[in-house]
């Protein structure tokens, strides 16, 4: 079987390329290294470094075949998506479209595509099922459900199979140690949060403690990439047994507000943490938390390595190495 994977050099398409090539699969990378690393790439998988709103995808990509494509490239920081919607336009709704254009070309048959519970918004009870009203709150969550609707339609025209996946909060690094390069620049807060102990930012600004939570702060359903590695799997395996379309929430059903959070990082890595309570900042549900029993019961999947105490100490390594 021959699989696509776009921006499988990057955070959690990377976990999927190692875990694909333990399997057995024959898997391509596409990516532009905008953020992801030609390190994270097992040896012996194919990298073709490209851009998705390339004019020329189309000939970068001639007369090769796939039978499933697995879509992570995009863009994904909420906040920013606010203050330059522009470049997410471009970077996630163009990118894919582009490369949607192709899928009959190429031959691909099953899509499992990388979104987001930022197409909820703020939702309106939690925990969050895959029913709940889809009313993204930035532009980040927009481009994320359009492109499920433009899947959809793609589906019902050119009968594809989908399986929409929709992440909590990603966090943590690969159990194994075989990605071995780290995201530089992301906004969220669990990567903020260890670039503040290992001294590369000064102090952790904390956005809002007058939220309708237990202590003030955020709540958020942490999901190590791990196991969002193990769902796409299965997701894809389901896309060939049963033929049909699947979405789902990828989540623990446990939420860790922002506080909870930094007494953990602190507890385990025997650091300070210095951190600032500041203005709440747009685009920020107070609390997002997945009701996963759809993945579970149709998957069969259970995280086994989301706890915090996981998340936290397979990161230490990557911004602090004496911490292996």
């Amino acid at each position: 079987m021959n699989i696509l994977v776009t921006g499988g050099a990057g955070y959690i398409g990377s976990h999927l390329v190692h875990d694909l090539t333990e399997l057995g699969y024959k898997a391509t990378v596409l990516d532009n290294l905008s953020t992801g690393f030609r390190e994270n790439i097992p040896a012996g998988v194919e990298l073709i470094v490209a851009d998705l709103k390339s004019p020329d995808l189309k000939d970068i990509l001639r007369g090769r075949e796939f039978d499933t494509l697995f879509h992570f490239a995009s863009k994904k920081a909420a906040g920013e998506s606010m203050e330059i919607p522009e470049v997410y336009m471009m970077e996630n709704i163009t990118g894919a479209l582009n490369l949607f254009s192709l899928l009959k070309d190429l031959k691909i048959r099953k899509v499992i595509f990388s979104s987001t519970a930022a197409v909820y918004g703020n939702p309106e009870s939690i925990p969050v099922s895959e029913a709940a009203l889809k009313n993204p709150i930035n532009y980040y969550g927009f481009t994320k459900l359009s492109l499920e609707q433009n899947l959809a339609w793609l589906s019902q025209i050119r009968g594809i199979h989908v399986a929409v996946l929709r992440y909590f909060n990603a966090a943590g690094y690969d159990v194994k140690g075989r990605v071995t390069k780290r995201e530089v620049g992301t906004a969220n807060l669990l990567p903020v949060v260890l670039e503040t102990l290992a001294g590369i930012r000064q102090k952790l600004m904390v956005f809002g403690d007058d939220y309708n939570t237990s202590d003030g702060s955020c709540i958020r359903d942490y999901i190590h990439p791990s196991d969002l590695s193990s769902a796409h799997i299965l997701a894809m395996d389901y896309l060939e047994k049963n033929q049909q379309n699947l979405t789902l929430n990828l989540g623990t059903g446990k939420g860790y507000s922002v506080f909870e959070v930094i007494k953990a990082a602190a507890d385990i890595s025997a650091l300070p943490l210095n951190y600032e309570v500041t203005s709440r900042r747009e685009g920020d549900p107070a609390a997002l938390i997945a009701d996963a029993s759809k993945a579970n019961r149709l998957l069969g999947w259970i995280p086994k390595y989301s706890d915090i105490e996981t998340i936290i100490s397979t990161m230490l390594p990557l911004y602090i190495p004496k911490a292996k």
